[in-house]
């Protein structure tokens, strides 16, 4: 007597025999699900592994205090010092000068031309923050005092290419300063570029005297710091304007900085292996229906309807599970690297000058295992039920399959998804993140692709019933393989919609990306055409807190011969609130009567006769209303001086180059208020008939000329959208992704169909079509799926780039862009489709009409 078979090793043996007869369409699932898993845990790695490294090193920066208290500008007097070291809860005060100066030479490296210099009491530090103390030579040891000693962190020196014992030049203003390298900071964390002098020193050497940038306290013993912070903010009212922070403010700010970026780079992984549900959908729904008749003899036989639920998720369990566990190993790998060669930045510009290294984070994995098995079973979910619920009697007959997905027909889960799409396009962000724009997306694409099977039965159909009412016999011999593939795609749409679903899911997503970054990138650009009207361009080396230019420097260049006008700029930083990034503040010239003539301004700024009288006017950007609410009209505060100076908001106006919030005011407002005689940068008109060499040569002539660095407008938009490429390359990256994915659903689709209409070959061939025309037949069926795919690819993809530029972008980036089409690329794409799904279908085809057309149609008999 045969032992009977028990349920596991009928399990095992239906899972075997499918995977083995079918290794191409099991290959596509898992690469689109790997991928996908890849993307996502990769970029977490990524951007965790920066963000953790860039907050220990600035929590590195403030060592065991308990507060800290800033002014609202880059630094304040330090009068405040002995005031705050003398209270009487405060067990310590460590005075901290920090400040970014430019290193000479680097104007090539634009970003990364700046040394972070700490000036530091050496006495105080060494309790407070012990690991920045400098290790000077045995025999030199009160090097640490010196006025002409700095101390560099291992990852400066290396960046900088010196060693101990050597001179190293920094500029401050139009003047270069040379400083001993007296020792290293042995103690800084790795790829952390800093340096630290005495806080005397620093002061005279950077023409800080009597500045300081923070003052950090430990208080005594069982001093409550909550009570204490809120009665220094108290004190402290009436010197003036000070912040009192936390170390955990830092950490926010800190967050905040990249907090867009970050989840925005993670949700548009999250699309991409939102894409591979499709694949799966289609994988499993293929599979499904090729095995109707196998699973309904099953069921004859004494299988249950729940046993083959369970039989087809565990095959999808079974696809996710090894699908995420490459994508993990792939991610991590990725991961790895991209921190080895590339650093932590991913473009963004956020986590420069450190050097993290990837940790494998096990809770991260199971989110991520645990999404990719969750994707797989929701793709496996409705072709499991269609199996299980599945009339055994019908599905044993020939020519079931199209009957078998009818129900992918039903119109109502897609309208509800559209509607709800359209709802959520109307929702506020949460925490500044546009979490219900996401949703919409998602919801926008899922409803697309649930109506793919009726509106592929209406295009089809109609384009069959137009070509079959041609009766003249001429017309009709030329597209017979095209009345027969139209004839196919009619009369099955729910098999046509399962190969054009993963088509659309990545088309629309190539659309969607490319419309957006291509509407970003022309904004930006003819946005620097706007704020840059000059014919040349001048700033005091290539960046830093201490540089710029005196008066008298000022009047030496206005002098030069064949300058038409001149336009000088102060650019600062405004500590607002201690929880986001600072504001930049730029005073430069500005047009009262018509501000657009030099500000790109979003709407009509407020005439000069309609301001309040003796009220200064100042431009906000986009962001500042965002995040700030400062609304044209309001009247704000702006702690630049003692007291704090009242404006009136004139304006808003465009900034791409400041994502956390700008003000512009007039040059001379803000030298009346503050005193402040420097100027960072200048705007050069020059003379008709004098050309640029000219001028630079003339002013390389100046005693100052060395410090001085040129750009024509040319040049600084091309770098500018260099570093804009730069910055979308992860965006770049998921497009391709998304081409992958497509071109893989093509091949798993088109592989699995034909070999599921091996009898369908077989008749054809019965009645006289040769191999070559049913091949034929196959081309032109993936040329018009993945035609008609490209075609509401594009229309869903448009309506998806509509969220993405105008609420996406808004929302977490807090400004405005005008919308782009990029035709030629999109059509090349889909050319690229278009040409690889007919290929893909030929080739899946060749072996389907491989065998004997007797064999092929032998179980209709």
């Amino acid at each position: 007597m045969t032992k009977p078979l028990n349920k596991g090793m009928l399990s095992r043996w239906l899972l075997s025999g499918e995977w083995r007869t079918h290794r191409v369409q099991l290959a596509a699932a898992i690469i689109a699900i790997a991928l996908g898993v890849a993307l996502g845990f990769a970029i977490h790695l990524i951007n965790t592994a920066a963000f953790n490294e860039f907050s220990a090193a600035a929590k590195s920066l403030s060592g065991q205090s308990d507060l800290q208290v800033r002014g609202p500008q880059v630094t304040f007097d330090e009068s405040l010092y002995p005031v705050l070291a003398q209270h009487r809860d405060v067990e310590l005060a460590n005075p901290v000068l920090e400040l970014d100066v430019a290193i000479p030479g680097n104007s090539q490296e634009r970003n990364n031309a700046t040394l972070k210099i700490l000036g530091l009491d050496i006495f105080h530090a060494s309790v407070m923050t012990p690991d920045l103390i400098g290790i000077p030579a045995e025999e030199k040891l009160f090097d640490i005092l010196a006025d002409d000693a700095i101390f560099l962190s291992p990852a400066a020196m290396e960046w900088l290419g010196v060693k101990q014992g050597d001179l190293l030049q920094l500029r401050v203003g139009t003047q270069t300063i040379t400083l001993r390298i007296a020792g290293g900071l042995t103690r800084a964390r790795a790829g952390q570029r800093i340096g630290v002098m005495d806080i005397g020193a620093a002061q005279w050497r950077l023409q800080r005297v009597g500045q300081l940038s923070r003052i950090e306290l430990k208080l005594l013993p069982g001093v409550d710091r909550a009570a204490f912070k809120t009665k220094l903010e108290q004190e402290l009212e009436l010197r003036g304007q000070y912040l009192v922070t936390e170390p955990a403010n830092e950490e926010t700010r800190v967050a905040n900085m990249s907090r867009a970026y970050r989840v925005n780079l993670n949700m548009l992984a999250m699309v991409a292996l939102f894409t591979g549900t499709f694949l799966v959908f289609s994988t499993q729904a293929l599979s499904v229906v090729r095995r109707r008749h196998q699973f309904a003899l099953l069921r004859v036989l004494g299988l249950t309807r729940r046993q083959l639920l369970g039989q087809v998720l565990f095959e999808g369990t079974a696809l996710g599970a090894i699908g995420s566990l490459t994508g993990l190993a792939l991610g991590y790998v990725t991961a790895a690297t991209a921190l080895h060669y590339f650093g932590g930045d991913l473009g963004g510009g956020f986590f420069t000058g450190i050097k993290p290294d990837v940790h494998f984070d096990l809770l991260a994995a199971s989110v991520f295992f645990i999404l990719g098995l969750g994707i797989t079973l929701l793709g496996s979910a409705a072709p499991a039920w269609e199996a299980a619920t599945a009339n055994p009697a019908p599905a044993l007959k020939s020519g079931s399959e199209d009957i078998a997905l009818s129900k992918l027909a039903t119109p109502w889960p897609g309208l509800i998804c559209l509607v709800s799409g359209i709802v959520f396009t109307q929702l506020p962000p949460i925490f500044d993140l546009p979490i219900f724009g996401y949703l919409a997306i998602a919801q926008l694409l899922t409803g697309g692709i649930i109506l793919m099977p009726r509106f592929a039965a209406l295009v089809f159909s109609v384009a069959s019933s137009t070509l079959s009412t041609r009766t003249s016999p001429a017309k009709v011999a030329a597209p017979a393989l095209t009345t027969l593939a139209l004839a196919r795609l009619a009369n099955a749409p729910n098999q046509a919609a399962i190969a054009l679903g993963g088509v659309l899911a990545s088309f629309t997503l190539i659309v969607a990306m490319a419309i957006m970054v291509s509407s970003f990138r022309v904004s930006v650009d003819d946005w620097l055409k706007h704020v840059l009207p000059a014919d040349l361009y001048l700033r005091t080396g290539t960046g830093g807190d201490a540089r710029g230019l005196t008066p008298a420097e000022t009047k030496a260049l206005e002098a030069i011969p064949g300058l038409a006008r001149v336009d000088f700029l102060r650019s600062s930083q405004l500590a607002l609130d201690p929880d986001r990034p600072s504001i930049a503040l730029i005073a430069r010239p500005i047009d009262m009567t018509d501000p657009g003539n030099t500000l790109p301004m979003t709407g009509e700024a407020i005439s000069p006769p309609l301001l309040p009288e003796g009220t200064m006017p100042i431009w906000v950007s986009e962001a500042m209303v965002d995040l700030y609410g400062y609304t044209p009209g309001k009247r704000v505060t702006l702690p630049i001086a003692t007291p704090a100076p009242s404006f009136v908001i004139a304006g808003v106006w465009r900034d791409y180059g400041r994502q956390f919030g700008a003000i512009q005011m007039q040059l001379a407002d803000y030298q009346a208020l503050t005193g402040d005689q420097l100027v960072n940068d200048a705007a050069l008109w020059l003379q008709n008939g004098t050309t640029s060499e000219q001028v630079i040569a003339s002013m390389r002539r100046l005693p100052f000329g060395d410090a001085l660095d040129f750009s024509e407008p040319g040049q600084i938009r091309s770098l500018s959208l260099n570093i804009f490429d730069r910055s979308f390359a992860v965006t770049y990256l998921l497009e391709g992704v998304a081409v992958v994915i497509g071109l893989l659903g093509v091949a798993a689709s088109f592989s699995a169909q034909a070999l599921a209409r091996t009898r369908e070959f077989g008749m054809l061939r019965h009645i006289g079509m040769t191999r070559r025309q049913i091949l034929g037949m196959l081309a032109v069926e993936g040329g018009l799926l993945t035609a008609l795919g490209a075609v509401l690819g594009f229309v869903l993809g448009w309506c998806i780039s509509l969220i993405l530029v105008f609420i996406v972008n808004p929302q977490s980036f807090h400004w405005t862009m005008q919308l782009n089409l990029p035709w030629k690329g999109l059509l090349a794409v889909a050319l690229i489709l278009m040409a690889s799904a007919s290929m893909t279908a030929v080739a899946s085809g060749r072996h389907a009409v491989s065998g004997n057309a007797v064999r092929a149609v032998r179980e209709d008999w």
